[in-house]
């Protein structure tokens, strides 16, 4: 997965403890923040990969472990690259950046002990309202198998092509950003 924030740093309405300036920080009140990526970053990033995407690429016979760094290394922009940190640390890492009339989500990648506990979608749904106030479709890849799809699905990506490898999604702007939660039924 790839991903990253460009334009303008916002400020959310909730408060979080931390504030550091040109970040934005979370809508959603996790307690996490966007900071703007620095050259310093590339390195632990291209580990951070390297960690998360071992097991799909290994499944699908495709983990090399110089290439996956690498591909993160050639392709790293300080420019549409966020990190998303809790409490100081390095949680992970999203890059949007503008190709073919859409944003493009890469470079999505959360340190495993952070993944499971909605950080994910907080994260995709900030992402993803800037994008709709911009009235800009989203694009993005994942592997073939990776569970990281059903969390695109529920953001309303719907899958647009695919190959034995990967699986291209898109998500017009304004389309659902977070689980369909039915309304109550009368009894």
């Amino acid at each position: 997965m790839d991903s990253g924030v460009m334009g303008n740093v916002t400020r959310s309405n909730v408060p979080v403890p931390v504030t550091v300036p040109g970040c934005t920080t979370s809508a959603h009140g996790a307690g996490w923040l966007l900071r703007p990526a620095v050259a310093a970053d590339v390195e632990v990033i291209a580990e951070l990969r390297a960690t998360v995407m071992r097991a799909d690429l290994e499944r699908l016979g495709r983990y090399d472990e110089h290439r996956v760094r690498q591909r993160l290394r050639d392709s790293f922009s300080t420019r549409h690259t966020s990190a998303i940190m809790i409490e100081g640390e390095l949680a992970g890492c999203v890059t949007v950046r503008p190709a073919e009339g859409r944003q493009w989500l890469e470079h999505f990648y959360l340190a495993p002990h952070r993944q499971g506990r909605g950080l994910g979608s907080a994260v995709l749904r900030t992402l993803l309202e800037r994008t709709d106030a911009q009235g800009m479709t989203v694009a993005l890849n994942v592997l073939q198998g990776s569970a990281a799809r059903r969390l695109y699905e529920r953001h309303g990506f719907d899958v647009e092509a695919q190959d034995p490898v990967d699986v291209f999604m898109v998500r017009p702007p304004g389309s659902r950003t977070g689980p369909v939660i039915a309304p109550p039924t009368e009894l």
